[in-house]
């Protein structure tokens, strides 16, 4: 049986590369936006040039509210301390339940460590709205689902 500690830290590290990969890859998007935008040199169809630099600039902007976000979201998870553990439920915990196993700090999918599986989701979604404060023993409805809170750490 792998530790509490281990758990704790191997999902929080995932929740990490998911974060750094997602930077990389708006990262490379700007950068590509950018060159795009360097290189286009004015050709005779002056209107259909407008209208391409229009669409890259449209696209630069979407990919830097990308990457704002992504930095929202880095910032959340470096709050996390994932040596502590508490009774109740919060930022950083790792929730079972009868139903699914949680992992209380960014919205990443489906987490694997050994052979458990995690949800990575965020305090602000429904579920972990529902969850937070809550402690062992507890029970919560989602979808008409009810599930019962049976380890927090």
């Amino acid at each position: 049986m792998i530790s509490t500690l281990k758990i704790k830290v191997a999902l929080y590290k995932q929740c990490v590369d998911f974060v750094e990969s997602r930077f990389d890859i708006i990262q490379n998007t700007i950068t590509e936006i950018q060159e795009s935008l360097t290189s286009e040199t004015k050709s005779s169809a002056g209107d259909k040039h407008e209208t391409g630099r229009a669409m890259l600039q449209l696209e630069r902007e979407k990919a830097g509210n990308q990457l704002a976000e992504i930095q929202k979201i880095k910032e959340n998870l470096s709050k996390i301390n994932s040596s502590n553990t508490t009774e109740f439920i919060g930022l950083g915990s790792v929730v079972y339940t009868n139903k699914s196993n949680y992992f209380i700090a960014i919205s990443a999918g489906e987490l694997k460590v050994e052979s458990e599986l995690f949800y990575a989701i965020s305090p602000n979604t429904p579920v972990g709205q529902l969850l937070i404060g809550k402690t062992v023993g507890e029970e919560v409805v989602f979808r008409e689902q009810p599930f019962k809170i049976e380890k927090v750490f």
